[in-house]
């Protein structure tokens, strides 16, 4: 029996196979290694090899890179998967910004009313709005990046022993994600700003 550090392999400990057999019910091999003897080369190892795998349809042979291909891979489909989900919480928060911005300017018609009376114009009134809905969805950015590094960051400590050792900030993505908020936060007031520019002054003013 062997105990080490680095668990990137197999774990914490390593147990020879007459200690596994007499101990455990369900005998699976999850993976076997194997070293070439010298002056075999990767070619012709690989080829004894799959003379013994392709018994079994479900085994794989890889070499270094491809293992650690294979594990990019799992990592950029659960990366993928999560973006998606970011996606979609950003499609809902943009009807959320729409809604409470069209339910303010319900709200406050009487109030829009008088500013157009004293000479605010349609184009004023739509800018006013659109800065509105640009602030709330940077003020939602940037309590989500403050967020969401920190959660980074204390995935990255609590995977130490795994080896997720280095916590590295995307500043350009992070720079996109703002760009993108600000151009969602104009695009989610268009048909709220084009509600209260066209208002009826004299009947926004008459509402209670």
């Amino acid at each position: 029996m062997a105990l080490f550090h680095d668990q990137n392999i197999a774990g914490s400990y390593v147990i020879g196979l007459p200690t596994y057999e007499a101990n455990t019910q369900v005998q699976f091999d999850y993976a076997v290694y194997v070293k070439l003897a010298p002056g075999v080369s990767a070619a012709d190892g690989r080829a004894a090899i799959e003379t013994v795998t392709d018994a079994y349809p479900n085994a794989q042979v890889q070499d270094k890179v491809e293992f650690a291909d294979s594990i990019v891979g799992q990592v950029t489909s659960l990366l993928l998967f999560v973006i998606v989900l970011l996606l979609l919480a950003v499609v809902i928060a943009l009807i959320g910004i729409a809604n409470t911005l069209a339910l303010s300017i319900f709200e406050r018609t009487r109030e829009i009313g008088l500013l157009r009376a004293v000479g605010m114009t349609r184009s004023q009134v739509r800018s006013a709005v659109r800065w509105e809905s640009v602030i709330i969805a940077l003020l939602g950015t940037a309590l989500g990046l403050v967020i969401g590094l920190f959660f980074g960051w204390a995935l990255i400590r609590a995977l130490a022993d795994q080896g997720f050792d280095s916590f590295s900030i995307p500043f350009v993505w992070l720079v996109v994600v703002v760009v993108v908020a600000f151009l969602s936060g104009v695009g989610a007031a268009i048909f709220p700003a084009r509600r209260a520019s066209n208002l009826n002054v004299l009947d926004a003013i008459s509402s209670e």
